[in-house]
């Protein structure tokens, strides 16, 4: 469904309206980053959009991306097929314009491919090249794509998934055709500054260690692990290329898809780039649900911002997490790379779209987070309307 032109512009001036009247303006020389979890556009997700790919699964149970549709429809009812470009992004669009952030960035946790040559591994994400307008409509500024699903139709499936980006206007960061492009800071000029957004996989979210692309071989920026030694080099390659005035995201795939349970080594590691000034903003992903935040020495750490975009609607297991509920993180940072202000807006998988949600749900949403988000030194308060926002000291 479209919104009509004037609903939308409607919806945008009560938002915009909304933020004067509880946002703090932003310092002079800040920057404000939209940051989300995990975007995937593959299986059940591609089957409605106007172009889908071959339905064909090679998983234990699900042989057919149809299926994934067919549980949404069990759970909320029918889906419109196709659905226009934009449909999935439903209420995060005014809200996004609304807000107008600096920089968009996603984790793009699908290959954008018409390989049908999967890796075997069970579980395979691809959205057809010719649904790329779905990721063009919410305009992102930088797609990560250090993940464990980016390269699921081999090496051909990756590069097609890079030519594909590049075709579309849309930058990359994590992976390239060679260990150089693989590593190479995603750069954007802003009136604000120049922010970096650095790419990084890991083996414990499932980013095979054989991915790491290497001299003429296409993959990914692989971590071999979180010991102090490779921080240590992160911050050394990160330090080659920040100049004075930089802001620097360092956008990390890692850890369990479920519970609340924040490693140790995870948290060390993240301190160990935020503690030098080189990095300002920790973005990890990989959980299916959002887990606590920390705010360490001034700098932003998400260890997980759950799910923004997936087809798990209606599958059963995992219920007590309730993975359906979204959040957008808002974040703001200032010339020095100190985090001014964090708010988080929910919304809730519905049909394969995004909708705004408030009262019980965003309720729900804020006592799990504030809970997780105490045990780290921070909470999470309301800040009118449903939306949420991060306190520390």
């Amino acid at each position: 469904m479209i919104v009509p032109r004037r609903q939308f512009l409607a919806s945008v001036s009560a938002l915009a309206s909304a933020r004067l009247n509880r946002s703090p303006a932003a310092p002079a020389g800040a920057v404000t980053l939209f940051l989300s979890g995990d975007v995937m556009t593959g299986r059940g997700i591609d089957q409605v959009l106007p172009h889908p790919s071959p339905p064909r699964l090679y998983e234990r149970f699900v042989t057919s991306a149809v299926e994934y549709v067919q549980l949404a429809e069990r759970v909320n009812g029918p889906l419109p097929r196709p659905v226009a470009f934009d449909y999935v992004w439903g209420d995060a669009l005014p809200e996004l314009h609304a807000r107008s952030p600096d920089l968009r960035i996603i984790n793009l946790e699908t290959s954008v491919t018409t390989s049908d040559t999967p890796v075997p591994k069970g579980i395979n994400y691809r959205m057809h090249p010719r649904n790329v307008p779905c990721l063009q409509a919410v305009r992102p500024d930088c797609c990560v794509l250090a993940n464990n699903h980016v390269l699921d139709w081999g090496e051909a499936g990756l590069l097609e998934t890079l030519d594909t980006l590049r075709g579309a206007g849309l930058t990359a960061a994590g992976a390239g055709r060679n260990a150089e492009e693989a590593m190479r800071p995603s750069a954007h000029v802003t009136a604000r500054g120049r922010i970096l957004v650095f790419g990084l996989g890991s083996p414990t979210a499932g980013v095979p260690p054989d991915w790491a692309a290497a001299e003429g071989r296409p993959g990914l920026c692989v971590l071999t692990d979180l010991s102090p030694h490779t921080a240590d080099r992160v911050v050394g390659h990160i330090a080659g290329w920040k100049r004075p005035g930089d802001r620097v995201v360092a956008s990390i795939h890692w850890g369990s898809n479920w519970g609340h349970v924040i490693p140790r080594e995870q948290r060390d590691f993240a301190h160990r780039l935020v503690e030098n000034g080189v990095v300002d903003v920790v973005h990890g992903h990989s959980s299916h649900h959002p887990r606590g935040i920390e705010v360490h020495r001034g700098r932003l750490v998400l260890h997980g911002c759950g799910d923004f975009l997936n087809d798990y609607e209606g599958i059963d297991g995992y219920e007590e997490f309730r993975s359906e509920l979204i959040l957008a993180f808002f974040v703001n940072v200032d010339a020095s790379g100190q985090l001014t202000r964090l708010e988080m807006t929910p919304f809730k998988t519905r049909r394969f779209r995004l909708e705004r949600v408030r009262g019980e749900d965003a309720a729900w949403l804020r006592q799990t987070l504030d809970r997780e988000c105490r045990r780290l030194g921070t909470a999470v308060e309301p800040t009118g309307d449903g939306e949420l926002a991060l306190r520390w000291s």
